[in-house]
């Protein structure tokens, strides 16, 4: 027979366990645990691969290496736990790191670690953001200059159309994985199609029709060169659309007065549940961030919403774009927007800002 003071005895109650933030440095998952000890990284299988100490002083907080299955620390381990601390505390503007880890001779190379004599070499956020391989997985070098002329235009010779997904990024605010892949015709035809009809999106494209008409639409748009046409995804379940460009051969240029590698972008979000702010603050930042990384040497974005989209107007000026002028399209009137490279990459724009949920606080003095 049971006692009964058993039975009423309240349990204690069992500490969550910390959330592990996931990256995916060079294309290769990851999983990155943080304690009271420090980091661990570890595999899928859920084997250790790394282990981390960090410690906070006077000069600012300092990463050293705790030791791991090898000898010496691994760069894409490494990379993968920087990652992690930045994602713990955005507002964070340098990380420093013991001797073992600014060895690394990958990290010297890329540009990531700066010195100076009177402090432990560091990683800055704003460096630590600029780097393909961890949001990337396979990037691409910088594509040779060869001028060439598309209806008129004098415009740099684009790379072909990449294939798969080319862009992955664990938010933790939301607790899920963004991540952009090239549009497949056979694969999201119908999704297309579905999202094309939706009045909230045809107000604003204006691009309703059958699914004959859209298949034939995306197939020119794959055709096009420097089109780029992307799906974006939440934990891989499609939400939007995106289109890319290169400025210089598009409509826009005489508008803009655009350089030889300004990028531009359209958007349509197709899944409602994915239209509120928290979601806003995840996927703008993400293209904005996806098209820096996908070439060096683009320094600025534009787009050109319809002049009366005021939610996608005031969203764009919460993520740092400009609003320079409107001006006038034969199809509609519409608003230029400006991103700049060195302003997105200074103010950390990949970090949601109030007042979308997914804001963070404040930076604490003691990280800063």
């Amino acid at each position: 027979m049971f006692d009964s003071h058993l039975a009423t005895k309240p349990q204690a109650e069992t500490p969550p366990r910390p959330m592990p933030f996931r990256a995916a440095p060079d294309g290769d998952p990851l999983e990155i645990v943080s304690d009271a000890r420090g980091l661990t990284a570890r595999d899928l299988q859920g084997s250790a691969c790394g282990w981390w100490s960090l410690e906070h002083t006077a000069q600012g907080v300092v990463l050293d290496w705790a030791g791991a299955c090898a000898e010496e620390p691994k760069e894409r381990e490494t990379l993968a736990a920087i990652e992690a601390i930045f994602a713990d505390q955005p507002h964070l503007q340098a990380l420093h790191l013991a001797h073992a880890l600014a060895r690394l001779p990958g990290l010297a190379r890329s540009g990531l670690i700066s010195r100076r004599p009177d402090i432990p070499p560091r990683i800055t956020q704003e460096a630590f953001f600029q780097q393909p391989r961890l949001w990337l997985g396979d990037a691409r070098p910088p594509y040779p200059v060869r001028h060439v002329f598309t209806e008129g235009r004098r415009h740099p010779l684009r790379p072909d159309t990449p294939s798969g997904t080319v862009y992955r990024r664990y938010l933790p605010w939301l607790g899920r994985t963004l991540s952009l892949r090239v549009l497949e015709v056979e694969r999201d035809l119908d999704r297309f199609h579905r999202w094309m009809n939706d009045p909230a999106v045809a107000h604003f494209w204006q691009e309703e029709g059958d699914l004959a008409q859209h298949r034939i639409r995306l197939e020119r748009t794959l055709e096009t060169p420097g089109i780029v046409p992307l799906i974006g995804c939440f934990d891989d379940a499609p939400f939007g659309y995106f289109e890319t460009y290169w400025a210089r051969e598009d409509r826009i240029a005489p508008h803009c007065d655009a350089g030889d590698f300004d990028r531009g972008w359209h958007v349509l979000i197709g899944e409602p549940e994915f239209r509120g702010r928290p979601h806003v603050a995840a996927w703008l930042p993400s293209i904005s961030h996806y098209l820096f990384l996908d070439d060096c040497r683009t320094q600025r974005l534009v787009i050109e919403p319809r002049a009366d989209n005021a939610r996608m107007i005031g969203n764009l000026a919460k993520c740092g774009y400009a609003l320079l002028k409107e001006f006038d399209f034969p199809h509609k009137r519409a608003m230029l927007g400006v991103q700049l490279r060195e302003r997105f990459f200074n103010e950390l724009g990949w970090i949601p800002q109030p007042p979308h949920p997914g804001s963070v606080p404040r930076p604490d003095p003691r990280f800063t």
